[in-house]
């Protein structure tokens, strides 16, 4: 129904409802059942156990579930149970993860649903507004967020801040008249108030015609429910190597059992060797570390005031070229805050920050004394008299309920010294004509304790020029001259070229007694006190961010709805706009087609005036680009790019419902900053998974290559398959997660982003793997061959030379894959999970060597001096041999 169309009574009879009492909390009940609870739905959730299965689907983990099987259909059982514990964990470790993710994200849902005033059986009573029905009265107030779909049947000076659902940044001025249009797109109801916008001015009393998914709000929800989400670099990569890993660990596992039995090996053993080849070559633990990798920065971004909704969001962040960032509260506090006053053609500074009711007073770098400054101490006196907003204390943070205009007038008296206590002894109040857009001006008319009566107005400067007869100049009243005119027009200007926002305070006194009966007899033969100039200033640490940012090769850009000379302004001070970069409004988008912005997007550092249309064809021309996009965003109408960005980046604080679901990272502090750390993360997360990649398959190349090479040369099995799945088990386990938990290396963002079709084995990895893992084999086998010749009837010493070089080999080759240069160029100590779980590693080798009872089983025994310093020896080799000619190479 058109209830915009409608006059109050014909709702109220359609809702049946009543606007005196309000329904009963029977009726209110009975349409709950009927509509449901008034939220959002967020789609069919999975079960707790289809969650946990659903982990075991990857590809790579099915096929070593039926390696599991065949081993433990040959008898290998401590392989077996070694590889389904492995898949165990890591199936638990992505399902808490995941449930973690959601419960975080739910429990930020709940912290922002709003509370709301509803009229039940008579009585106004707080409750939560998931509980509000269709019918429902509710009443609301500067600062309350509208909890429902509402027709306003009772305003006063009401304004709604609709940026969340329409993308206008000003306020709405409200009616409850009936609108005659039919077909009005949603700014366009003024006599309706919408789930989830903000009162900014004023109060009102609706009555609730759509709760839920039927509110403007669920609308869009409903829509981004069905979108489809791309899939992230990081998948694509471990799809294409787990592919990659698979064919060739059977096709040389193949190759080696062919050899082996073309040798005079009987088939028995080779096949059992083969398939024990088989489960060492697939790197088994690879998923397990990649989803302890994702946690644990998951981990460190909650820490860093960040909720990651999808795991493998952080590594996309990380290979971010482009960040596309709102301005208002992620580049800038959110805080409007008076910097400048102008008053008898002086300019004073404003210190302090945000709205800390604390700072001090410049003329240049001279202090001023506000005592001794007449006009300023009126000036600032007068804000705080015709103003609504409170300033409170929660923790340290300060916060105002009421417009951030007023709130910005409030806190520069406050740093004045002067208090509301203080005033209202002063000053009675004795009328108001509240803000009207069309008058662009309030008013109060006061009275002190000496019974003079004031009247006190603030509003637009220009507007109050034309209403002042007088000007105080140099503390004294002049006439309103036309040369007096140009300078406070002038001043305007000057303060509106730094992008602030000015507003002008002027004052009359009037007989005491005298009757002030509308606002046209109170706002004229003014005299003009001077201008506070506002703005809401950038966050300090941001400007560090964007530069490191830059360093590393990603753009940042602004978009915002705001002025262009506000915007130009901010971007200047934080160093995104360049005197190289463009800056595009709204009107010359509106004239591009998404090939036309292609063209020039790359230039563009700050699109202003923008609408939720303009940052999809953003979004859409700079991935066209090949940009991997970020983008952050808190409304409603920011939800389509954020769904469409590579990564969406939703606001914690001021973020709706629907922004958060469609995004895939939530900043609880709405800080660029936190981005920046996001970022790093990211990139470190990726370096780590290259560097145990690396380090495994170096490892697993070795194994089958030692065994390769020792069947092709007709030599006896250098290793038996216990001892095979002994070495993978020591070595791909707790060392590869270890180097999971690596810190980021100093250049990590100093680099640029890698490409996103960068494959897995790019900047020289694939080399390395083979390289080190020919090494790895070879050196196995030479110390494997010296110690059988040395004994030729001793078979089982020769096999655990080369199983404990083989292991050694491996653990002194995991301290060479924490830096792409080489393995002195990283203190070893720097990381002390690797080297405790080396030392844990090198203990479990030991036990199977020394301990009597499991010498049999694993083809062991003790092995002497001479020959643990043969070990030790060929294990040095593959990883000193590479950095000697890497030091070699770096010293010409």
């Amino acid at each position: 129904m058109k209830f915009h169309g409608m006059e109050k009574k014909e709702v109220e009879k359609a809702l049946n409802t009543d606007y005196m009492v309000g329904l009963s909390e029977a009726d209110a009940v009975n349409r709950i059942k009927q509509h449901g609870f008034n939220e959002l739905e967020e789609g069919e959730k999975q079960s707790a156990l289809i969650l946990f299965f659903s982990q075991f689907k990857d590809f790579m983990v099915l096929v070593l579930l039926a390696a599991t099987l065949i081993s433990g259909l040959l008898g290998e059982y401590i392989d077996a149970i070694a590889i389904i514990a492995i898949v165990i964990i890591n199936g638990f470790l992505g399902f808490f993860q995941e449930r973690k993710a959601e419960r975080s994200l739910h429990a930020l849902k709940e912290l922002s649903a709003p509370q709301v005033y509803v009229l039940r059986d008579g009585n106004w009573i707080k409750t939560a507004s998931r509980e509000v029905v269709p019918g429902d009265i509710l009443r609301f107030t500067s600062g309350d967020r509208i909890g429902a779909d509402v027709r306003l049947i009772e305003i006063n000076s009401l304004e709604i801040e609709e940026s969340a659902l329409t993308g206008e940044s000003l306020p709405v001025q409200k009616t409850d008249n009936k609108l005659q249009e039919e077909n009005l797109g949603l700014g366009d109801m003024q006599n309706m108030a919408f789930m989830g916008t903000m009162v900014t001015r004023g109060s009102g009393v609706g009555v609730v015609v759509g709760t839920g998914m039927k509110t403007a709000m669920g609308q869009i929800a409903d829509l981004l429910q069905n979108a489809e989400t791309m899939e992230t670099p990081l998948q694509r990569r471990l799809e294409q190597l787990g592919k990659i890993l698979i064919t060739a660990a059977l096709l040389l596992t193949v190759l080696v059992v062919i050899a082996g039995v073309f040798g005079g090996h009987d088939l028995y053993t080779m096949f059992l060797a083969g398939v024990s080849l088989a489960v060492a070559a697939i790197p088994e633990g690879l998923p397990a570390i990649v989803t302890v990798a994702l946690s644990l920065g998951v981990q460190r971004m909650i820490k860093q005031k960040a909720i990651v909704r999808k795991l493998p969001a952080v590594e996309t962040l990380g290979c971010a070229s482009v960040i596309c960032s709102d301005k208002t509260g992620t580049l800038t506090q959110n805080k409007m805050t008076v910097t400048h006053l102008w008053s008898g053609g002086e300019v004073s500074q404003v210190g302090g920050v945000g709205y800390e009711p604390r700072g001090e007073f410049y003329r240049g770098d001279h202090k001023v004394s506000i005592k001794e400054e007449k006009a300023l101490q009126q000036m600032l006196m007068f804000g705080m008299l015709c103003n609504h907003s409170e300033i409170t204390q929660k923790g340290s943070e300060y916060v105002i309920d009421g417009d951030p205009t007023e709130g910005a007038l409030l806190v520069s008296a406050l740093k004045a010294g002067f208090t509301r206590d203080q005033l209202h002894k002063q000053f009675e109040l004795v009328k108001e004509f509240p803000f009207d857009s069309a008058r662009k001006m309030m008013s109060v008319v006061v009275k002190d304790t000496n019974g003079r009566q004031f009247i006190v107005t603030k509003g637009a400067p220009d507007v109050l020029i034309s209403k002042s007869e007088s000007i105080l100049w140099e503390n004294r009243r002049q006439f309103m001259s036309r040369d007096m005119e140009g300078k406070v027009k002038d001043a305007i200007e000057g303060l509106a070229s730094q992008a602030l926002r000015t507003i002008a305070i002027a004052y009359r006194e009037v007989s005491p007694g005298t009757l002030i009966l509308d606002e046209r007899e109170a706002e004229k033969d003014l005299t003009f006190i001077g201008l506070q100039g506002m703005i809401d200033p950038p966050r300090p640490e941001v400007k560090h961010a964007v530069k490191e940012c830059k360093e590393a090769g990603i753009k940042t850009v602004m978009i915002t709805g705001d002025h262009i000379i506000t915007a130009k302004a901010i971007a200047k001070q934080l160093g995104i706009l360049t005197p190289k970069s463009k800056v595009l409004d709204g009107n010359a988008l509106n004239e591009m087609s998404v090939e036309d912005l292609e063209e020039v997007v790359d230039d563009v550092s700050v699109f202003a005036r923008v609408s939720p249309e303009h940052k999809l064809k953003i979004v859409k021309a700079l991935q066209s680009r090949g940009h991997i996009v970020a983008m952050t965003g808190d409304g409603v109408n920011d939800a389509p790019a954020i769904k469409a960005a590579d990564i969406g980046v939703a606001m914690g604080i001021t973020g709706t419902d629907v922004a958060k679901e469609a995004s895939a990272l939530v900043l609880l502090d709405d800080n660029f900053a936190t981005i920046k750390a996001a970022i790093k993360e990211g990139r470190n997360i990726y370096e780590n998974i290259r560097k145990f990649i690396r380090y495994l398959l170096a490892s697993n190349v070795g194994e089958i290559l030692v065994m390769l090479f020792a069947m092709l040369l007709a030599l006896p099995l250098p290793l038996v398959p216990i001892q095979i799945l002994w070495v993978n088990l020591v070595t791909d386990g707790l060392p590869a997660m270890a180097l999971g938990l690596d810190k980021p290396e100093e250049n990590v963002m100093k680099r640029g982003p890698r490409s996103p079709k960068e494959g897995v084995f790019a900047r020289g990895l694939g080399w390395k793997v083979i390289s080190r893992g020919f090494l790895i084999g070879t050196s196995t086998l030479l110390a494997f061959i010296i110690s059988y010749n040395e004994n030729p009837n001793d078979l089982i010493h020769a096999q655990t030379v080369a199983f404990a070089t083989l292991v050694l080999a491996q653990l002194i080759h995991v301290f060479d894959c924490r830096s792409e240069k080489s393995v002195f160029s990283r203190n070893p100590f720097g990381n002390m999970y690797l080297v405790w779980a080396v030392i844990s590693s090198l203990a479990l080798m030991l036990v199977v060597m020394y301990y009597p009872p499991l010498q049999p089983i694993f083809h062991t025994v003790p092995l002497a001096l001479r020959d643990w310093l043969l070990v030790i020896g060929f294990a040095s080799i593959p990883t000193f041999l590479l950095a000697g000619s890497f030091l070699a190479s770096k010293n010409k």
